[in-house]
């Protein structure tokens, strides 16, 4: 099962690739400046060095080492004190606090794309915050609502589940724990959600605090895990107290592990998000604009592949894996 919503990949790919001359005549150079390190952020590294290859542009690169503000600040005042950069691709670590220093890159006259995660309300053309070109990303509330389907699927409708997410007052996660609140509040009434914890993108922190749900909710069945770090701390702590296959898990984000545990049956189902599309997109749209496109869409729904022990053989679908040298 398949989820794209917006503008297909290989179409920008055919409408952009006109523009690579003009880009490589006067070649720009793009700032990327991700969440974290960790195998979604990694592969959407790929992505932005595969267009910026394809396109020939520059890439200037700078991961966090740990999730946050008071890190990723430090890193883009350097960006935008290099002086070089025409455009930063950013996934901003909170949606209000990082509007100031990306408004600094603006005021520099560095332009911004993000991708994963957004500032303000999401809504560039109308909401508070508008100086982005585009957020390239997923609908992360239909997200939620997918895996709170699956998740009530793999419980047969009814029981105790529990929601471990990363940081608050970051769009991504924040949208899949609605999404997901959502779906079992007016959908499965024989659910409930019995708590949210965030683990600072600290998987360790991950497995304790869903340890400690497992040991206060004995009769817990099932898990959302709103990240990478969530979801395999989510999926460790259910194998360590011996419950796989009992309490289901639901792991957003495709990792490796993720599906390991998939094919092991503690996993029910995995949502795969796209981020090699999302960092090519961006560097798509950054030679886009250079070359004097005003037309670009100001949000980019990437969509999902849903992977289940059913389809995880299927070419089509495990391709979706998150795929890291």
């Amino acid at each position: 099962m398949f989820k794209i919503i917006g503008v297909p990949l290989a179409a920008l790919a055919l409408s952009v690739a006109p523009l690579a001359a003009s880009a490589q005549d006067d070649q720009i150079t793009i700032g990327f400046l991700p969440g974290v390190v960790d195998p979604f952020y990694q592969v959407m590294e790929l992505g932005v060095n595969a267009a910026a290859e394809d396109l020939g542009v520059k890439v200037v690169t700078q991961i966090p080492a740990t999730w946050g503000v008071e890190v990723q600040t430090p890193l883009l005042d350097a960006m935008i004190a290099r002086g070089d950069l025409d455009y930063i691709v950013t996934a901003p670590t909170d949606k209000e606090q990082m509007v100031g220093p990306l408004q600094s890159a603006i005021d520099a006259g560095i332009k911004v794309i993000t991708v994963d995660t957004f500032l303000g309300d999401g809504d560039y053309a109308n909401g508070p915050v508008t100086f982005p070109i585009s957020y390239i990303g997923s609908d992360n509330v239909e997200g939620g609502r997918i895996s709170a389907r699956g998740l009530a699927k793999a419980i047969d409708g009814k029981g105790k589940v529990y929601i471990n997410s990363t940081n608050p007052n970051v769009s991504s996660v924040e949208g899949r724990a609605v999404g997901f609140n959502e779906v079992m509040d007016n959908e499965y009434p024989d659910i409930e959600v019995v708590g949210l914890d965030f683990n600072l993108d600290d998987q360790n922190t991950a497995v304790q605090q869903t340890a400690a749900t497992l040991a206060r909710v004995p009769d817990l069945a099932g898990v959302f895990g709103t990240n990478v770090f969530s979801a395999n701390g989510a999926g460790t702590a259910v194998v360590n107290a011996g419950l796989g296959g009992e309490v289901q898990v639901v792991a957003y984000d495709a990792t490796k592990f993720a599906i390991e545990q998939l094919r092991e049956g503690v996993v029910s189902l995995v949502l795969a998000q796209k981020p090699f599309d999302m960092g090519y997109m961006a560097v798509q749209f950054a030679v886009a604009d250079a070359a004097g496109v005003t037309s670009l869409p100001r949000r980019v729904e990437t969509g999902f592949a849903i992977i289940d022990i059913d389809n995880l053989d299927d070419p089509e679908v495990s391709r979706f894996v998150y795929q890291v040298p």
